[in-house]
């Protein structure tokens, strides 16, 4: 008896949890969190724009003599910030991404700010399977049918499954 199909079958079962991974992304790649050149003030808005960011990544701002600050939309716009959301001026902050949604972020170094050191990331909201259709509570029979479509779906899943591992079991 092989053991390749094994194998083939615990392979397909760890595609599920590859997708929770998450990623910590660089901030400006190589070139990090730094006052952008006067002809790239849109720098760090175009690096997040060819990035997909999900819930619990991670962003990383690596920085000298500087700040990074989360902070409100209209903080973002006015380029200051009183009370940010976060603050860190160590030179390595890691923010994670715990929602799905906008993040705004600015430079907290007086002037960087308004020479393109800030930026805005996209949170995706996260791919949820469809549910099936809800019955309303007195209707029975669409209750029941959704039921049976569940089971189907099922049945027709495991027959396949049976028939893909009697194949290789029978080579």
């Amino acid at each position: 008896m092989s053991s390749l199909p094994f194998a083939f079958f615990f392979l397909l079962l760890s595609f599920h949890f590859f997708s929770a991974i998450s990623i910590d992304f660089l901030v400006g790649d190589e070139d990090g969190w730094a006052v952008p050149k006067p002809k790239e003030a849109d720098k760090y808005n175009k690096w997040a724009s060819h990035n997909r960011f999900n819930i619990d990544d991670t962003v990383h701002f690596k920085y000298e003599k500087d700040s990074v600050m989360m902070v409100t939309e209209e903080e973002y716009k006015q380029c200051f910030s009183s009370k940010p959301l976060f603050y860190e001026n160590n030179g390595d902050s890691v923010v994670k991404l715990d929602r799905a949604g906008l993040f705004y972020f600015i430079s907290g170094v007086s002037g960087h700010c308004q020479k393109g050191q800030r930026m805005i990331i996209k949170v995706l909201e996260p791919i949820n399977p469809p549910h099936p259709p809800t019955a309303p509570p007195n209707n029975k029979n669409a209750a029941a049918a959704s039921s049976n479509l569940l089971s189907v779906s099922s049945s027709i899943l495991g027959v396949f499954l049976m028939l893909f591992f009697a194949l290789f079991l029978s080579i």
